[in-house]
């Protein structure tokens, strides 16, 4: 069974919460019940249902921006936020 697309904002107002640097400040909520991508004041809210450990859940929003951007994966970096909620990454 294939699992239901996500549905993602529009990849313009994504990119309006980057900076001029092109950094986007995050605020993750890792092992949710489901995946989302929602706009926050000033921040990108994201859940997903990978567990934060060993940098799994990173890698896991890395993919989920991905996606929602349109861009591979490795054209993003996680800038500042490893171990905590509040990430800050930079778009390639």
């Amino acid at each position: 069974m294939a699992k239901p697309k996500a549905e993602f904002p529009p990849v313009e107002a994504i990119r309006a919460l980057a900076d001029a640097e092109g950094r986007l400040a995050l605020r993750v909520t890792p092992g949710a019940r489901s995946e989302s991508v929602e706009l926050g004041q000033g921040v990108l809210l994201m859940k997903v249902r990978t567990k934060p450990e060993d940098g799994k859940a990173n890698d896991a929003v890395l993919e989920l921006l991905a996606k929602a951007l349109g861009i591979a994966t490795s054209r993003l970096r996680l800038l500042r936020g490893r171990t905590g909620r509040d990430k800050l990454v930079q778009l390639g």
